[in-house]
């Protein structure tokens, strides 16, 4: 996708100089140059550590940025992961021709869960559920809004038809059948919980040992129906990982509440649309094929004990 703004490790630098100058010294790199933002790692430092500059590349990413610079401060000391809470916060600057605020957040070494093989994934089921558990708490009525994430499930039905009728989903017969099963679901009636809203491979670090180092990219943040975040159990994982995955939450999400159907709907939705992605971001339609692959797999759907009752526990 066409960015907004060039945005390249010289402007990174200009930007840190103009304010904040202790950290200009450092060294640079370039790193990732998504869809809405480029990180540049930064370091390091005389600790060791090191850092990533933040930097918005759309205009439609800019608040997402802003989002994330207000309320990770206020989430971050409640989680068992490390998120990426900003250390440091830049302003637009007039002078370099940079519109938007940015900010400087820690790097968390490690690879990410879209390149680790799903089968090593399992281990991730437990500390993300838990992770999950400690994020999903009331949220309050500022929180950021989002009109693609948290919301009612039938929001997604003219999308995802679409890209069904546009001939870049496999299968097409059994995800039109199964998206029609899913979409009508019994829909979210507790309080709107706080969410991550992209709840992929790709935003999960993973350390050397293995482990849950951090859930990064909150840049969907909102808050709603905690089933957007639970679609992690088909986005993330195989049938294994899912069981474990879904134990794990056993206890806020039972095996039989309709947040599961709503997941799984989710999971399609998000996985046909990183079935969008062009060759430049030829990973994320990987995760879309394994991501869909595991959606169908599960050919019965899990039948509601309650129905009408999603968010009893919320």
């Amino acid at each position: 996708m066409k960015a907004d703004l060039d945005v390249t490790v010289d402007l990174a630098r200009d930007l840190l100089a103009e304010q904040h100058p202790d950290l200009a010294g450092l060294p640079l790199e370039l790193v990732a140059n998504g869809w809405d933002n480029v990180i540049v790692r930064l370091g390091p430092r005389a600790d060791g550590s090191q850092l990533a500059v933040r930097l918005p590349r759309r205009e439609v990413a800019a608040p997402l940025v802003r989002h994330e610079i207000e309320w990770l401060p206020v989430l971050a000391p409640r989680l068992p992961a490390a998120v990426p809470e900003p250390v440091r916060v830049g302003v637009p600057s007039v002078a370099l021709g940079y519109p938007w605020a940015w900010s400087v957040v820690p790097w968390v070494p490690g690879r990410r869960a879209s390149d680790v093989p799903v089968t090593e994934r399992r281990a991730l089921a437990e500390p993300l559920a838990a992770f999950y558990l400690a994020l999903h708490a009331p949220a309050p009525a500022d929180a950021p809004h989002n009109p693609v994430r948290g919301v009612p499930l039938c929001t997604r039905d003219i999308p995802v038809r679409g890209r069904v009728e546009r001939g870049i989903v496999p299968d097409v017969d059994r995800v039109r059948v199964l998206w029609e099963r899913l979409v009508t679901a019994p829909a979210w009636t507790g309080r709107p919980l706080w969410l991550h809203g992209d709840p992929h491979a790709g935003n999960l670090v993973v350390s050397e040992d293995g482990t849950l180092a951090a859930v990064v990219d909150f840049g969907d943040m909102t808050s709603g129906d905690p089933a957007t975040d639970l679609a992690a159990a088909w986005l993330v994982f195989d049938a294994a990982g899912r069981e474990r995955f879904r134990h794990a939450l056993a206890d806020r999400y039972p095996a039989g509440d309709p947040v599961w159907l709503r997941a799984r709907g989710w999971a399609l939705s998000i996985a046909t649309a990183m079935l969008e992605s062009g060759p430049e971001n030829a990973w994320v339609h990987a995760m879309g094929t394994r991501a869909l692959a595991e959606v169908l797999r599960e050919d019965r759907a899990v039948t509601p004990r309650r129905i009408g009752q999603s968010g009893a526990n919320g």
